[in-house]
């Protein structure tokens, strides 16, 4: 398929492995991957693809996904260059663009001496995956630290929400319901001490190389948490601690992580999850909602 899209608004890359690109490492090619370059170029971009109904997805670090074997037979935009862009604009207020890790965000805001992003410092995605899916860690989340949201509407029109407004719960947002797409978001924080700030990020860091299988490729936490469960605890009281299915399995070290153990296929990492969303709803008459996106045809 030929795409009618302007070249000259970002980088272009035809039938690119996504593999190459998704924390899994799995996933076959997409027909045509842009990195826009810049909010202006993607908003042309996405007026381009709507005009001529081609399928597309957006993504941003790439860490909550799983891209099927036989890719994606559509346009894969993946938020880089200016839309990853951070800065400070007011006293205590962080403006970031969607591409921009949060990582990057909370530490931007360690270096201002700024407090109330510390949970987000291990969170392997983007800040326009966080806003969507309301990440969160450790007792915080996104939606205690959002004044507010830029975002492309279904008209094509950049708007501005409160986050009062953006709908936030347990890992969703309004843009799950709405044909939304994050262009970035301000965060209202509020003055701290650098080095107890920079304390926090080492703890949490600590914890997270304790507790998560940070050596294996993987989406991070594979599954939503039950209302009244803990999603790893169910897994390895199902007995599947350890469990392999050809290249995929179950992390030994947090049972609610699947993990790309040895050179799994996206089949693999699929076929993982099915089977302990079957055997846990058989053992506990629990339904496990994945958290991660799967994308692909």
């Amino acid at each position: 398929m030929d795409f009618n899209i302007n070249e000259d608004l970002g980088d272009f890359f035809y039938d690119e492995p996504m593999l190459n690109h998704t924390s899994f490492c799995v996933g076959g090619p997409a027909k045509l991957l842009i990195k826009p370059k810049d909010e202006d170029s993607l908003v042309e971009i996405i007026k381009e693809i709507k005009r001529n109904n081609y399928k597309f997805y957006i993504l941003g670090n790439c860490t909550n996904v799983i891209v099927k074997d036989n890719g994606f037979d559509g346009i894969i935009i993946k938020l880089k260059n200016k839309l990853r862009d951070i800065k400070k604009v007011g006293n205590t207020e962080i403006y970031a663009g969607a591409g921009v890790s949060l990582k990057k965000v909370s530490e931007f805001a360690m270096e201002n001496s700024l407090t109330g992003l510390e949970f987000a410092h291990g969170i392997p995605g983007s800040l326009g995956g966080g806003v969507v899916m309301n990440a969160g860690a450790y007792d915080g989340e996104m939606k205690n630290v959002i004044k507010s949201v830029r975002l492309l509407d279904e008209n094509l029109r950049i708007i501005e929400l409160s986050g009062e407004d953006m709908n936030f719960s347990y890992r969703h947002s309004l843009v799950q319901e709405r044909d939304l797409i994050v262009l970035g978001a301000t965060f209202a924080l509020s003055h701290g001490d650098k080095d107890e700030i920079k304390e926090k990020y080492e703890e949490f860091d600590r914890r997270r190389a304790e507790k998560q299988p940070l050596d294996k490729p993987s989406a991070g936490s594979t599954f939503k948490r039950p209302k009244g469960y803990f999603a790893g605890k169910l897994i390895d009281d199902s007995g599947l601690r350890g469990f392999t299915h050809n290249g995929a399995g179950i992390s030994e070290k947090h049972c609610g992580f699947v993990v790309n153990k040895d050179n799994a296929s996206a089949k693999d990492v699929l076929e993982t999850i099915e089977i302990v969303q079957k055997v846990v709803q058989d053992k506990f008459g629990v339904k496990m909602e994945r958290e991660v996106k799967i994308i692909g045809d």
